[in-house]
């Protein structure tokens, strides 16, 4: 049996750090256990990692309470979930059964719980509302496909590059939808069919606020109350629990006590045909495995749930790296993105045929999991079973639990997700472009959907940011004098063009615009001093190229002072000196100016120094 490594909150350490990649906690090494070769599918790699590092009894054990715990927690929020998207409570078990396990199984994250999200919400309502529980779930199949697509082309570091002020705006704005949808079950409206778009949602709630059920807002408001309550009581058992088994018996025993009283609960809602008979709530068996779609899957209807099956995935990828990014903070360790990637993929491929829906990582639960002192992705597991037994053991007390006690878990849930204290400090404190960027995406997301507000969004954020980077290029030009302020002592009939910053498309027509100030009869030799450009693009070296044209052909000697900017590929794909006579290259500013001072024939100039062009944005 291996050696067990040194823990650090019951998490397995590496004893050799030399031996581990800062970027992902894997061995660098190819050989080594735990990491796939880059020409292999990335899969499993948190699963092979806790084998390499030594898994014992004890971790199982362990592993086994912090299933329980995470698996008490994600019986109701499952059930919730698949509610707020418009599909049957059993839908969301059946995700946090088979999509839990297999990305436990398959994915880079030894931490994370997967299951239905509140994130999701915003994004596959509108799929049931169009397209019902087969569209649903096919759409969710696909995604699965884009998953592993990202995941095998290494795009598991994407979150990186998604500004903070775009994940906010997203996520609050997601937070409110789900917030706003759950007052018809939480005020007892009697709305029927909910229209597909949000506004037109809040119009219909509006419109039956004659139908307030006082029973269903003190159910609510009781949940809640205990939801908010019992974690200053006690930790060890989960809230939800507690609160919603105790509201579910107190309705119970008052619609014994007084049979007029009418509650809402999933067994009044929900009813479902097994072997012939009618079962209400949830039935206590697993589905058989079946197509998600409706007789054959055409290239019509994949075309058509093409743009919600990417929807999925994009947001399915940035919530489990922000999950597993959080992991990572809770416990030091690092987790293999595009592993995970992979397994969210695999996962979202198999739950459709069981009736699970989209699926992805779930922060609440995963935070959970890591206090709970889990150690390796069996915890998930075994949270997945858990969800399981109780499934098939508690399905006949499932159909006591009010609509209101769960519109209340997801009130709380949104809140929690909210960020509104980061929503508010972004307004506050952050330039006035990212507070643009940020209520951009919030409100597009509350009007239209996440997949327009992070297109958006991102779009915008890089305009932005390019505008920005542009600013910071700035050029000057010097002419036949001594530069006092830079420490430079230009040759007789040699002038000096510095340009500061990245030379790209955002920054090169300015970066270039003070050279048109230098009259040609003033210098023989023209030093273009690349020298503090960090790095170069296709646009930046066209701006360079016009301008030595011009100069070579007024018969003008060009010397450009490295060291030449990034990438250094773009210098011998275009063969300056080649293509251009009079085009020198030296490698410093003062090999430059030596060469200069040969090709010009002049001794350095002692008169005072002249700036043509002050510093040009």
């Amino acid at each position: 049996m291996a050696t067990k490594a040194p823990t650090h909150r019951g998490i397995p350490r590496p004893t050799d750090s030399s031996r581990y990649s800062v970027s992902d906690g894997a061995p660098i090494s190819a050989g080594l256990p735990g990491r796939p070769r880059r020409s292999e599918l990335p899969i499993a790699t948190a699963l092979r990692r806790t084998f390499a590092e030594g898994y014992r009894l004890s971790d199982l054990r362990v592993d086994a309470l912090a299933g329980l715990v995470v698996g008490i927690v994600a019986l109701p929020l499952s059930m919730a979930l698949a509610i707020a998207v418009g599909a049957a409570p059993q839908h969301g078990l059946y995700t946090a059964i088979f999509a839990g396990a297999l990305v436990a199984i398959f994915g880079g994250c030894r931490f994370q719980v997967t299951g239905p999200t509140a994130a999701f919400v915003v994004i596959l309502a509108p799929i049931v509302t169009k397209y019902g529980l087969s569209g649903l779930l096919t759409a969710g199949f696909m995604a699965g496909l884009i998953l592993i697509a990202m995941g095998a082309a290494r795009l598991g570091r994407l979150i990186q590059y998604i500004p903070h002020p775009v994940t906010t705006g997203f996520t609050t704005g997601i937070a409110t939808v789900i917030a706003t949808l759950q007052i018809k079950d939480a005020l007892g409206l009697q709305v029927g069919s909910m229209p597909e778009h949000f506004t037109d949602k809040v119009a219909a709630m509006w419109s039956a606020r004659s139908t307030i059920q006082p029973a269903e807002i003190g159910v609510a408001g009781t949940t809640l109350a205990l939801l908010l309550l019992i974690p200053r009581w006690t930790k060890k058992i989960p809230a939800p629990l507690l609160a919603i088994s105790f509201v579910a018996a107190a309705v119970a025993l008052a619609q014994v006590v007084f049979p007029w009283l009418h509650v809402a609960t999933i067994g009044t809602r929900f009813h479902t045909v097994v072997d012939g008979v009618e079962v209400t709530g949830i039935p206590p068996v697993l589905p058989v495995p079946a197509f998600p779609w409706r007789g054959d899957l055409s290239f019509g209807l994949m075309r058509e749930l093409f743009p919600a099956a990417f929807a999925i995935a994009l947001l399915g990828a940035i919530e489990s790296l922000l999950s597993g990014v959080i992991a990572d903070g809770m416990t030091g360790t690092r987790h293999d993105p595009d592993a995970e990637l992979v397994g969210l993929g695999i996962g979202n491929i198999v739950a459709p045929f069981f009736g699970g829906i989209a699926a992805t990582g779930a922060l609440a639960r995963t935070a959970t999991n890591v206090r709970a002192g889990a150690r390796s992705p069996f915890a998930s597991v075994i949270h997945a079973v858990v969800v399981l037994v109780s499934m098939v053991a508690l399905a006949r007390l499932v159909a006591f639990v009010p609509m209101a006690s769960l519109a209340a878990l997801l009130l709380l849930v949104a809140w929690n997700m909210s960020e509104v204290r980061s929503f508010v400090r972004v307004v506050r404190v952050a330039p006035k472009s990212d507070v643009f960027v940020l209520l951009v995406c919030y409100g597009l997301t509350v009007l239209f959907d996440m997949v327009v507000a992070v297109t958006l969004g991102v779009l915008t954020a890089a305009i932005l940011f390019m505008r920005r980077m542009a600013e910071m290029t700035q050029s000057r030009a010097l002419l036949d004098s001594y530069a006092e302020e830079s420490g430079v002592r230009l040759p007789k009939g040699v002038a000096l063009y510095e340009i500061h910053g990245p030379l790209f498309f955002g920054a090169a027509q300015n970066a270039m615009g003070a050279m048109h100030a230098i009259r040609g009869d003033t210098f023989a030799v023209m030093i273009l001093n690349l020298g503090k450009v960090s790095v170069i693009d296709s646009t930046g070296l066209v701006a360079l190229e016009n301008a030595i044209a011009r100069l070579v052909g007024v018969h003008k000697h060009v010397v450009l002072a490295g060291p030449l900017p990034e990438p250094s590929t773009i210098w011998s794909k275009a063969n300056l000196r080649e293509r251009y006579k009079g085009v020198h290259v030296a490698p410093t500013l003062e090999a430059a100016m030596a060469l200069a001072e040969e090709i010009a024939g002049g001794p350095p100039s002692s008169s005072a120094s002249r700036t043509l062009a002050a510093e040009a944005p």
